[in-house]
């Protein structure tokens, strides 16, 4: 199993320093963010000088929208996983309607990009675990988006104090891709906003990881780290723990 790093976790750093350092601790895929794409044949050389692939991608609502430009660049990259990231605040809906109406948007934006061969999934934070009516924001959405797929981010699950296993078992045959990424123990690392590198938090990676890899169709698996005080520790430590688990 290839490992991949979501590149949104060294944006203060150059990415040409980036790269090479992940491509020599043994990850073989990059994720990519938005501000990576303003020269994708620039991007898509680097990539490839050092031996690096693609295939999930973050890309923003609005690119999204302008499906030319967003199927251009996934011709460029090679990518093959099309994720929409996350709801800024003031575009959260605030009511069960308006989670199932964001649902029908995504449906809508996904079905060009399925139709061209690529996979269109949404990536969760914790804000899609807020209940309506006993149901979370991220289950009203998936229902009314039957075609959509999922990035779990495991963590972000785990800081909605939502039940992580129970939740990834139940949506396993829409869950395409993981973030793999940590919590610190309550009053730690507060100057990395309470993240921890992978497999040295609180998020039960070692129990969740054969309900991911039996009870789910993911097949893309990506180190994060939203805010790392030290890049070479976060990058290294990483995949050391994710290549402990069994990958």
């Amino acid at each position: 199993m290839d490992i991949g790093f979501q590149l949104f976790s060294a944006r203060n750093y150059p990415l040409a320093e980036v790269l090479p350092k992940i491509a020599a601790l043994g990850y073989k895929q990059a994720e990519g963010y938005g501000s990576l794409y303003t020269d994708p044949a620039a991007l898509k050389s680097a990539l490839d000088a050092n031996g690096l692939v693609m295939p999930t991608a973050h890309i923003g609502l609005a690119d999204l929208e302008n499906t030319d430009k967003t199927l251009r660049l996934a011709e460029t990259l090679g990518i093959k996983v099309v994720v929409c990231p996350w709801l800024a605040p003031t575009e959260r809906p605030l009511s069960a309607d308006g989670w199932k109406r964001f649902g029908e948007r995504l449906q809508k934006i996904g079905r060009p990009f399925q139709a061209a061969g690529l996979a269109f999934g949404y990536h969760n934070h914790d804000f899609e675990f807020a209940s309506y009516g006993g149901r979370y924001a991220m289950d009203l959405l998936l229902e009314a988006a039957p075609a959509v797929s999922v990035e779990a981010d495991v963590a972000w699950i785990v800081r909605g104090k939502a039940d992580p296993a129970a939740w990834l078992e139940q949506n396993g045959s829409r869950i395409i891709a993981v973030h793999v990424k940590d919590i610190a123990p309550a009053g730690q690392n507060a100057n990395e906003d309470g993240w921890a590198d992978a497999g040295h938090g609180i998020v039960p990676w070692k129990t969740l990881w054969p309900l991911i890899r039996q009870k789910t169709k993911a097949g893309y698996f990506i180190a994060e780290h939203d805010n790392p005080s030290d890049i070479d520790r976060f990058a290294s430590r990483s995949i050391a723990f994710i290549k402990s688990l069994g990958a």
